[in-house]
């Protein structure tokens, strides 16, 4: 197994903080899309599908929603690796513009009603387009930023990350809202709805020009410098890192389903079963998510402090334990009690997501870290994630029972947990030799790492 050379010295603070925020915006609109997508799914639903059967056209939805998740494996596969044989940077650049093109392009989609059948169809390449570039998107920011962070920040610096993939539910809601706020439903559903898929564009030209002006990472740059590019990663991964990869595919399956049945689905779940006005689930789920947000950097940085698998575990018995109340408090039909119903989900997913990013990362070696930590958690997301809000309303549908997602939540849970109790720690260990596989090489301890 081929290993990366020492650190090389350390960039200065100047460049460190424009790699932060350049690999952050990316997140941004990654997830600004699927935001986007998930709080108009209602609209979505008359727009692209045939009226007449409201059900039938939020499945489609939802199934759209799902169905483009399953291309983010081969996005991650063929991304990851030419991140590992190219650089991080580069690939970085591509995926943030293809990204925010494709969703604007959403907002430009002729009607059912225009074009027939045509209309879902071209819905679903641009959704299948995003979901292959948003494959190589998280797990190259998370990589980029844990090779750069000091080695006693890399949870925070990752979390600070994920939290930019976070507030996109919170800005988003609110985009929406003070769209559909300033006009009329007519208008709203004739036009207004497009406006938000729009500003993806700006918003994707942006991180264009910060990625562009940022450089490789030490940890690449040293992997290159010696010679030691690995050509083939997938074959070194499942050679020499299964186990890594499996432990990667359990996190991240917990994060996603959390993830989309409290935040993503959550704005339907109170309109159509809470009996909530459209504007009140908006905010409510805005405030949440938002809530969210703030929450991550600082479980982050516990996560720095004594280690990323007691915060896990913590987060993991969490959302088993609290998820029913949740989903029963949310339910009640008052925003307040939908606002704090959703906070004692996400206050235990916070230590979920905030130890997802470093954690994938660190269980890989450098010359296949982008590629390892991208097939895991994009195998989880398309299996798990983008069908959760299809299989919460499919749930409900069938057993007529609203808290139904709750339940499913709390099974997966249960048979994850087994899983992160097998998580080794990795938060004391240097990049240079992390690495959880068939053949594990001994780890060098941070305080003999070189000080970044």
């Amino acid at each position: 197994m081929r290993m990366s050379m020492a650190t090389p010295p350390p960039q200065d603070r100047r460049m460190a903080r424009k790699a932060l925020v350049a690999a952050s915006i990316g997140n941004f609109v990654e997830w600004y899309d699927f935001a986007v997508y998930g709080y108009s799914a209602a609209v979505i639903a008359t727009t692209f599908f045939p009226a007449g059967n409201a059900t039938v056209g939020l499945l489609g939805t939802l199934a759209i929603f799902g169905v483009t998740f399953f291309l983010r494996p081969l996005g991650g596969i063929l991304l990851g690796r030419l991140g590992d044989r190219v650089g991080r940077r580069p690939v970085l650049s591509l995926t943030v513009l293809l990204m925010g093109i494709a969703t604007a392009l959403m907002g430009l989609l002729p009607t059912y009603a225009s074009i027939g059948i045509a209309a879902p169809l071209l819905l679903l390449v641009l959704r299948l387009a995003q979901g292959f570039f948003g494959g190589g998107e998280f797990s190259g920011a998370s990589t980029y930023l844990v090779e750069y962070a000091p080695p006693h920040r890399r949870g925070l610096w990752a979390t600070l990350s994920m939290a930019t993939g976070v507030f996109p539910f919170a800005i988003c809601g609110l985009v929406v809202f003070g769209v559909s706020a300033s006009m009329s439903e007519q208008a709203y559903g004739a036009y207004g709805w497009r406006l938000p898929f729009l500003f993806a564009l700006p918003l994707a030209l942006v991180g264009l020009y910060l990625r562009m002006k940022i450089e490789e990472t030490p940890e690449f740059r040293a992997v290159k410098e010696a010679g030691t590019v690995e050509r083939s990663p997938m074959r070194t991964l499942l050679t020499h890192h299964r186990r890594a990869v499996l432990l990667v595919l359990a996190i991240a399956s917990l994060n996603a389903v959390g993830s989309y049945t409290v935040t993503s689905y959550m704005p339907t779940f109170l309109t159509s079963h809470a009996h909530l006005s459209q504007a009140t689930a908006l905010i409510a789920s805005s405030a949440a998510v938002a809530i969210l947000a703030c929450l991550l950097p600082i479980a982050g940085s516990i996560g720095d402090r004594v280690g990323r698998r007691p915060v896990i575990v913590v987060g993991t018995i969490g959302i088993v334990l609290l998820a029913v109340p949740g989903y029963l408090l949310a339910g009640q039909g008052g925003m307040l009690s939908a606002l704090i119903g959703q906070l004692l989900m996400i206050v235990p997913l916070a230590g979920i997501s905030a130890v997802l990013g470093p954690s994938m990362c660190e269980l890989f070696p450098t010359h296949v870290r982008y590629s390892g930590s991208a097939l895991g958690y994009n195998v989880a997301y398309a299996l798990f994630g983008g069908t959760a809000p299809f299989v919460a309303q499919s749930l409900i549908s069938r057993t007529e029972t609203p808290i139904a997602p709750a339940f499913y939540l709390v099974v997966f849970g249960l048979v994850c947990l087994v899983a992160v109790l097998k998580l080794p720690e990795t938060s004391r260990f240097s990049l240079a030799t992390a690495a959880v596989g068939d053949e594990e090489p001994p780890h060098v301890p941070i305080s003999q790492e070189n000080a970044r």
